[in-house]
């Protein structure tokens, strides 16, 4: 995949949230979501994925599965492919300066994933409106779309 290239999803007609913010990813990782599961180095258990943020205003991580995630024999668990993309878009919105919890996650399988294979997953903020986020993800392995999701984020109170 090409970088800066988000495949299966054009970039939305405007700007529809806020601009985003390469800093502002790292820090809130950091300082808000110290010790998630899918993106913390730090989680000894956990997936250790670092998002990238793109020129098209999505992020990007990369992951290789190990067996230890597997469900069925060689294949990734699809609780683990749900994390993924939900981690993804959650990341996108740090990097858009934006705390949000999960208020929708809505995930189409298309292919097997592999365990022992290359995973891409990207993410993209389709539209805003108020406190709710609508957001797009995709997972591929060595080019092939494999899952995507549909998600909408609440932004949470302090």
């Amino acid at each position: 995949m090409k970088k800066g290239t988000f495949l299966n999803f054009p970039p939305p007609p405007m700007k529809t949230g806020p601009p985003m913010d390469p800093h502002g990813l790292q820090h809130a990782r950091d300082r808000i979501h110290p010790g998630c599961v899918v993106c913390n180095p730090a989680n000894a258990s956990g997936l250790k994925i670092e998002f990238q943020p793109q020129s098209d205003d999505s992020v990007m991580g990369e992951f290789l599965a190990g067996s230890e995630y597997e469900g069925y024999p060689g294949l990734l668990h699809g609780g683990v492919t749900a994390a993924l993309l939900d981690g993804a878009m959650t990341n996108c919105l740090f990097a858009h300066g934006i705390k949000a919890l999960t208020a929708e996650l809505k995930i189409r399988f298309r292919e097997p994933v592999h365990v022992q294979t290359k995973t891409t997953v990207c993410a993209r903020l389709t539209e805003s409106h108020g406190r709710l986020h609508g957001l797009r993800a995709e997972l591929r392995q060595e080019g092939q779309l494999k899952a995507t999701a549909l998600g909408k984020f609440i932004e949470a109170h302090e």
